[in-house]
């Protein structure tokens, strides 16, 4: 353990909670060795974290002799976060533990191109059943996370000049949960929340992350040095529509040409099947071909693999992550599209960028985004800074 710095400023009850919630600390004598905190410094701040809910104390039945110190602990049960990963043809819903660990799930299909007036009281309707089915409808909820494709104004909460989804900008999606809770509201593109889903499981494995959700669209999250990478706009991933000569002319759903996602994009697959009279429609349904062996379908993905990695290079370039995480429905047939994705990946990245890099499928797989979106509220509302503003210090 680190012993702090004499000049440090006294850790705030926020610190302890964090000490306590990691595991770095679990009784009041390690509390006051990690912080230099007095005994009495100590037990106000465990008095005043036990007022919120968030720690119990036990006494530890394992003591070999004289009186067993109380054991400090996180209470995952003192509360409950909501979840929604909201796609654009399947939303998953979650209720979760304050340890990020499902209570209840349930997924909602919806038809493609619903807008939030319609989909969004379907879900929070949802989302109040799963409270029920859990037995957690008195608990208090701490937040919820919600995820959408394309770029999400996460201050206003709200899609932002998102060329998919149409009648989503600017309308913010918290005012549709003021009946449901009076909790914070949080939003996020849903790669971020994917990749905050594989960071809350290998928080100790990776710092340096890029994450490709490969689906109907295209996107990716990143991490560099351990923290969330949203950009300015919050762009910061949005690659699907970055041009490349090998979709030079082809039309894209953006309205433009030559973007990326016109050619490797799930909808794009899906429209060139249609264009050979398969009966298909949705990338799942290509998926569930070239996994049955279909060789067309088995091209199609494998080609949107090598497609994605001729872009992806370059960020891998830029980057220098250690691990590339593949997720969204391509993700199932994993082994065709990163066949496709590893040779333009390590052929067109320089030997440097490539040297350690391992590519990998997401711990999660369906689950990832609504995961990574109970994840986001988490590392918001139980941060440091959050239970000090909660105490009013």
């Amino acid at each position: 353990m680190t012993t702090p710095r004499p000049s440090a400023p006294p850790a705030t009850a926020g610190e302890i909670f964090a000490l306590v919630r990691d595991g770095e600390a679990d009784t009041r004598a390690e509390l006051g060795k990690v912080t230099g905190l007095s005994r009495s410094a100590v037990a106000s701040r465990v008095a005043a974290l036990a007022s919120l809910g968030l720690i119990i104390e036990t006494e530890d039945t394992h003591s070999t002799g004289g009186r067993p110190p109380a054991r400090l602990s996180f209470d995952v049960d003192a509360g409950v976060v909501l979840a929604a990963a909201i796609g654009r043809s399947r939303s998953q819903l979650g209720v979760f533990t304050l340890g990020g660990e499902f209570l209840a799930s349930d997924t909602v299909d919806q038809e493609i191109g619903v807008g939030p007036n319609e989909l969004m009281p379907q879900i929070t309707k949802r989302l109040q059943a799963l409270l029920d089915e859990s037995g957690r409808a008195g608990h208090r909820v701490l937040g919820v996370g919600l995820s959408i494709p394309g770029t999400a104004d996460t201050e206003r909460g709200c899609s932002l000049d998102s060329p998919i989804m149409h009648g989503w900008d600017g309308v913010p999606l918290a005012p549709f949960f003021a009946e449901t809770t009076s909790a914070p509201v949080f939003l996020d593109n849903d790669a971020n929340a994917m990749v905050l889903a594989e960071r809350r499981d290998n928080r100790d494995r990776f710092q340096d992350a890029l994450l490709v959700k490969a689906s109907t669209g295209l996107g990716a999250g990143i991490v560099a040095g351990g923290a969330l990478q949203r950009g300015s706009l919050g762009a910061a991933g949005e690659f699907g529509h970055t041009k490349t000569a090998a979709a030079a002319g082809v039309a894209c759903r953006c309205g433009d040409s030559g973007c990326l996602e016109a050619i490797a994009g799930g909808w794009a697959l899906v429209r060139t099947l249609r264009e050979q009279g398969r009966d298909v429609g949705h990338i799942r349904g290509v998926v569930d071909l070239a996994v049955s062996g279909d060789p067309e379908a088995r091209r199609l993905i494998r080609d949107s693999g090598r497609h994605i990695g001729e872009t992806l290079a370059g960020a891998v370039n830029l980057l220098n992550p250690e691990v590339l995480i593949v997720g969204g429905d391509m993700a199932k047939a994993y082994d065709i599209f990163v066949a496709g994705l590893r040779e333009t990946v390590y052929g067109n990245a320089t030997a440097l960028a490539t040297k350690a890099l391992t590519i990998q499928a997401t711990t999660h797989g369906d689950f990832s985004g609504v995961i990574g979106s109970a994840a986001m509220v988490l590392d918001q509302v139980l941060s440091a800074r959050a239970v000090d503003d909660a105490l009013g210090s």
